[in-house]
């Protein structure tokens, strides 16, 4: 193939693969945490694509859109979970975290670090108002809402699609009315 970049992130991908092909291509990495990185990141991308003006222009959209993204109407008790067995979750310095925190959510497990794997007893301890099963990258179903609201029945159980939580890229710019239809029905 030999690429002209290689755009990898340090979450998504390993080490050794990447120092495999940075000892042959270029490549780039990213570390997103918050909506800042993200923009931080397209900006970069675009300057090492020829194309500053472009991803000046996606960034500075994506920071309106979310610049007008309103807050929860009253402060909710959030956990949002990834992966089904074993439960995980979106902990703290994640950029999911980073999102609920911009949608007025609070992170009841974010004390549990970047991404816990959790007892349904801890969830309990924790006092969620609110669960929200991601789409991805566990594919959570309304099989599992269900069975989310059986076992938290003091948590409202959402189905939520996961990569407007976490997808970073150009993908933001339609997250911002996704999660603002999504706070509207709180």
């Amino acid at each position: 193939m030999q690429p002209d970049l290689i755009l990898g992130n340090k979450e998504e991908n390993y080490r050794e693969g990447i120092e495999r092909l940075a000892a042959r291509y270029p490549v780039w990495m990213s570390d997103i945490h918050t909506l800042p990185d993200a923009l931080a990141m397209i900006r970069s991308v675009g300057a090492l694509t020829g194309k500053p003006e472009t991803a000046d222009q996606l960034a500075d959209q994506i920071a309106a859109a979310f610049a007008n993204l309103p807050r929860a109407a009253r402060p909710y008790r959030a956990a949002y979970l990834i992966w089904q067995n074993p439960l995980m979750a979106a902990g703290n310095d994640t950029f999911i975290h980073d999102i609920l925190s911009r949608m007025g959510l609070e992170n009841v497990l974010a004390g549990y670090g970047r991404y816990p794997q959790l007892t349904p007893e801890q969830i309990q301890a924790a006092q969620p108002a609110l669960i929200l099963l991601s789409s991805e990258p566990y594919p959570f179903r309304e099989k599992h809402r269900q069975s989310f609201t059986a076992q938290f029945p003091r948590a409202h159980v959402e189905l939520v699609d996961g990569e407007m939580f976490s997808w970073y890229g150009s993908r933001l710019l339609p997250a911002a009315n996704y999660l603002r239809q999504f706070l509207q029905t709180l």
